[in-house]
């Protein structure tokens, strides 16, 4: 594992970069949690792609890890940490999903939390704690879907797409379609609201 990890530390070009993270990341293995989030910073888009793929793969047990080592200066390697922890939806990540959806200064990390806030694997928590973490990410994606920049509020009836799979709130997000169709102005908003209104049931 020592010799994967220091492949990627030592990796000179773009090329090797990305070689490097491949094998890393088919391993599979937890020790390799911590370099494959350092390479969200490695400006290699390429090699961040990967890095999200075998972090994904890995699942929960990267979860702690990827909570403790959000870059709060780099939004690029935000952006995939936010990116991952939406991928693997496991509600732990909400309340950072709930900030970055709500607070981020940069659009794309905003989105992906966006997304991944309707997406969370809610049977995971116990039957309070999911009400109550299902009306937080509702409330939040409801606020953002009024954002001033329209590819917010895409991402945010994409994220209420996913929610109203949940009866309980079925209505109330479908309520919100309709307010939007009549008001907003964007097109490409307004078609993905038809899109999500069509949602089926759970």
């Amino acid at each position: 594992m020592n010799e994967l990890i220091n492949a990627v530390n030592q990796a000179e070009t773009s090329a090797q970069m990305v070689t490097a993270v491949k094998n890393l990341a088919a391993a599979k293995d937890p020790e390799a949690i911590s370099t494959l989030i350092a390479v969200f910073g490695y400006n290699n888009p390429a090699a961040a792609v990967v890095a999200v793929a075998g972090l994904t793969e890995l699942g929960e047990i990267a979860v702690p890890q990827l909570l403790e080592q959000i870059d709060d200066y780099n939004y690029g390697a935000r952006a995939y940490s936010i990116r991952t922890l939406s991928a693997i939806a496991d509600p732990r990540a909400l309340d950072v999903l709930i900030t970055a959806a709500a607070t981020d200064f940069a659009p794309s990390v905003r989105r992906a939390a966006a997304k991944g806030l309707g997406n969370l694997n809610w049977s995971q928590l116990g039957i309070a704690e999911r009400q109550t973490a299902i009306n937080r990410a509702l409330e939040t994606l409801l606020l953002i879907c009024q954002d001033t920049d329209w590819s917010i509020r895409y991402a945010a009836i994409v994220g209420l797409q996913s929610l109203a799979k949940i009866a309980e709130v079925r209505e109330i997000i479908l309520t919100r379609f309709q307010e939007m169709l009549a008001h907003d102005s964007e097109k490409a908003v307004c078609a993905r609201i038809q899109l999500a209104s069509r949602t089926p049931i759970h």
